[in-house]
């Protein structure tokens, strides 16, 4: 079922707002910091840290996903997904999101709610405690989701891109390539002889292969390894989002470094796990002599100088730009 296509009697505009949120509420889970959660104008929530990390992302049908491709569950998902690599990337934990969804009156409430249940799912396998506490709804041609997610340092320093030092290890958790993999399949075999994407060839692909269409679908990221890493030392980290050589020069310029990594490292998906993005993996690095986090594995070393090299030779960045990648490919 998509979003648009044969929809049910009732839809967002048969319903209403408040009718539809007293259909979706009852299906989101309730963040353990939660003091007071949706039904007011703003949501109260405990920051036992004093300080709390927050961030926010969009998800835009077209450039982010297609609805002929993605379930309303996987949508919801991966909003949940996406926003809980990016607290963990800081060392912290998850503790609340707040969700808004602009979508075409057409909608069907029962959308909204596998939206919903995606949210809640995502948040109790990713993150348990960490709940969505409240949003908002409008109306779009286009449907849009905009999700802003708080996080908990639990009394840590946060683990930003800038502590990198030379003789560090560059370790990942997670995986890298797969969901680039995925992407692949879907633009090449999952679209018409238009060009149009194809919810009958993306149920081709979900059969034959199942792991790189989650992987971009309903991503699944180490949440908890963010912690681990804050707590094993982690000098540097981030969401690997764009593809590793990307999010890695970013860690490089931020640290006044350069960042040295070992193609066999990377395993044999090595151009989709350089270039490819939207894996979620985690990125960090660790100083040579600490323990690396049971998630972790090593994948390079921080070296002195400027950018990325791959097996020594010096390796152009490349990943995922909105601005540059996005065609305006139908969707």
């Amino acid at each position: 079922m998509t979003v648009t296509d044969r929809p049910p009697d009732e839809t967002l505009a048969s319903l209403g707002e408040l009718g539809v949120l007293a259909r979706i509420f009852p299906r989101l889970p309730s963040s353990r910091e939660q003091l007071l959660g949706p039904g007011d104008d703003a949501a109260v929530l405990r920051a036992p840290d004093g300080r709390y990390v927050v961030t926010t992302d969009m998800m835009v049908h077209g450039p982010d996903f297609r609805l002929a491709w993605s379930t309303p569950y996987e949508l919801g998902w991966k909003a949940a997904a996406t926003n809980l690599a990016d607290v963990a990337a800081m060392g912290a934990t998850p503790t609340a999101l707040v969700v808004a969804i602009a979508a075409p009156l057409t909608t069907t409430v029962e959308a909204l709610e596998q939206v919903a249940d995606g949210l809640r799912e995502a948040c109790e396998a990713l993150a348990p405690g960490c709940g969505v506490v409240g949003g908002d709804l409008s109306v779009s041609e286009t449907l849009t989701f905009a999700v802003t997610a708080f996080g908990d340092l639990g009394g840590r320093d946060p683990v930003t891109r800038s502590g990198a030092r030379p003789g560090d290890v560059v370790a990942v958790a997670g995986e890298l390539g797969s969901a680039a993999l995925g992407l692949s399949l879907l633009f090449t075999r999952a679209v018409d002889g238009s060009g149009i994407p194809n919810a009958d060839l993306a149920a081709g692909l979900r059969a034959s292969h199942p792991e790189l269409l989650i992987a971009q679908l309903a991503p699944v990221p180490p949440i908890p390894a963010g912690v681990d890493a804050a707590l094993g030392g982690a000098t540097a980290m981030l969401d690997v989002s764009d593809g590793l050589s990307l999010d890695a020069a970013r860690i490089a310029r931020a640290s006044g470094v350069s960042i040295a990594l070992d193609g066999a490292a990377l395993g044999p998906r090595i151009e989709p796990a350089l270039t490819g993005g939207e894996d979620h993996a985690l990125l960090a690095t660790f100083p040579a002599k600490s323990p690396l986090p049971t998630a972790f594995r090593p994948i390079g070393r921080v070296v002195a100088g400027a950018g990325i090299t791959v097996d020594g030779e010096p390796f152009e960045p490349r990943g995922w730009d909105p601005y540059t990648d996005w065609n305006g490919g139908a969707g």
